[in-house]
C-alpha cells in the first residue's frame, strides 16, 4: 500500500496529522543512539581525531629536530610553528568528515532499504517533520562529536608536543576558530550526507557520491590544468573550510563571509532537493 493510501486511510480514522515535532525528535534520537553503526562511526571518529593528533605532533617534533642541522628550514619552521601546533587537534578532520557523512548517509538511506520508511512515514504523514528531526540529530551529534574529538586531540597531544619544547595554546583565537568552526564544518557535511541518503536512497552509492566529492573531485581539479579549474577549485567545500580558518589567505582567495555564504550554499541546495523528492516520491 501506498504512503498516500496509507496517509488518507489515517486521517480517514480521525488520528490526526501525526505525533507533535518533540516526540518525532524524540523518536529519531532514540533510533539513533540505539543503532550499532551510530556507536562504531562515532568511535571511530574519535580514534581517528585522537590517533592523528598523536601522529601529527610527533611530526612536528621530528620536523624540528632535522630542520636544526639547516639554518634557513629552522627559520621557516619557526615562523611557521604556532600555526603548526594550532592546526594539531583537528589534523584528522579530513578523515572525520568523512566518517561522520557516511553515518548521516546511512541513518536516511537505511529507512528505504529496510523498509522501516514506511512506519516512519506512516506515523509521520508530512514526512518533512522526520526529516528535520533525523536533520537536527546527526548535526547535534556531528558537531558535538567534533568538538570533544579536538579536545581528547588536544590532551593527548600535549605531552608529545611538550617533549620537543612545543605547545598548544588553545585559548589563542586561531585555535579556538579552528575547533569550533571544524565543527560547524562536519555538521554541514553531515547534512550534505543525510541529503545524498534520501536522495539515492541507496548506502553504498550515497557513500561514494561523499568520496567523490570530498575526495575525489578535489584531487581531480587540482591535476587538470586550467583557469577554469584552478579558479573552480576555491568553491570546493573543503576548500572553503581552508579559507574560513586561515588566517593568512592567498592572493585572489575569498573572503570569509564569502567562503561562508557557499559552503551554506552546499549544505542548502542538496537539502531543499532532498525534501522535495521526500514529498513528492512515494516509499
Amino acid at each position: 500500500m501506498s504512503t498516500a493510501a496509507l496517509e488518507s486511510r489515517r486521517q480517514h480514522n480521525g488520528l490526526g496529522p501525526g505525533p507533535s515535532f518533540l516526540r518525532v525528535l524524540n523518536s529519531e534520537f532514540i533510533k539513533f543512539r540505539t543503532l550499532l553503526s551510530t556507536l562504531v562511526l562515532v568511535g571511530s571518529t574519535v580514534l581517528v581525531m585522537v590517533g592523528f593528533a598523536a601522529l601529527n605532533a610527533w611530526g612536528i617534533g621530528q620536523f624540528s629536530e632535522a630542520s636544526e642541522t639547516d639554518p634557513q628550514a629552522a627559520a621557516a619552521f619557526a615562523a611557521q610553528g604556532a600555526d603548526l601546533t594550532a592546526g594539531v587537534p583537528t589534523s584528522g578532520i579530513a578523515f572525520a568528515q568523512l566518517i561522520i557523512g557516511s553515518l548521516a548517509v546511512l541513518l536516511m538511506s537505511s529507512e528505504f532499504t529496510t523498509g522501516m520508511a514506511r512506519s516512519t512515514f506512516t506515523a509521520v504523514p508530512k514526512r518533512i517533520p522526520a526529516f528535520i528531526a533525523k536533520l537536527l540529530v546527526v548535526t547535534v551529534c556531528a558537531f558535538v562529536v567534533t568538538v570533544v574529538s579536538s579536545f581528547l586531540a588536544y590532551i593527548a597531544a600535549i605531552p608529545i608536543l611538550d617533549s620537543y619544547g612545543f605547545d598548544i595554546d588553545l585559548g589563542s583565537e586561531q585555535s579556538r576558530r579552528l575547533i569550533w568552526v571544524s565543527g560547524v564544518y562536519v555538521a554541514a557535511v553531515a547534512a550534505i550526507g543525510m541529503s545524498l541518503g534520501t536522495l539515492l536512497r541507496n548506502s553504498a552509492g550515497g557513500i561514494m557520491s561523499l568520496v567523490g566529492l570530498f575526495f575525489v573531485v578535489p584531487i581531480a581539479f587540482q591535476l587538470i590544468p586550467g583557469k577554469f579549474f584552478e579558479e573552480a577549485r576555491k568553491y570546493l567545500p573543503d576548500n572553503l573550510f581552508e579559507r574560513i580558518v586561515t588566517s593568512a589567505p592567498a592572493d585572489g582567495a575569498l573572503e570569509v563571509w564569502q567562503a561562508a555564504a557557499w559552503l551554506g550554499v552546499w549544505v542548502v541546495v542538496p537539502l531543499v532537493a532532498a525534501m522535495i523528492v521526500l514529498k513528492k516520491r512515494d516509499v
